[in-house]
C-alpha cells in the first residue's frame, strides 16, 4: 500500500480515541457558542464534528469576528 495512506488497522486506537474526543469537544463548543449568539447552532455543531480545524477557523471568521466588529461599531 502507498506510504501516504493508512488503513484503520495501522492507526493506534489511542490516536483514534484522541481524534474522536477532539472532534466531540470542538463540535460541542461550536454548538454552545452558536446557540449563545443565536447563529444556527445545529449547523455549526454538526459541521464541527466533521474535521479539525477547518470548521473552527471558518466559524471564527464568520461568526466571532463579525460579532466583535458589530459590538465595536455599536459603541462608537
Amino acid at each position: 500500500m502507498n506510504k501516504l495512506h493508512y488503513s484503520l488497522e495501522e492507526i493506534p486506537p489511542v490516536i483514534l480515541l484522541l481524534l474522536a474526543l477532539l472532534l466531540l469537544i470542538q463540535g460541542t463548543w461550536m454548538f454552545r457558542d452558536a446557540r449563545k449568539r443565536s447563529r444556527f447552532p445545529w449547523l455549526w455543531g454538526l459541521w464541527g464534528i466533521t474535521s479539525i480545524p477547518g470548521p473552527l477557523l471558518i466559524y471564527w471568521l464568520i461568526v466571532i469576528r463579525t460579532d466583535r466588529k458589530r459590538r465595536r461599531n455599536k459603541y462608537t
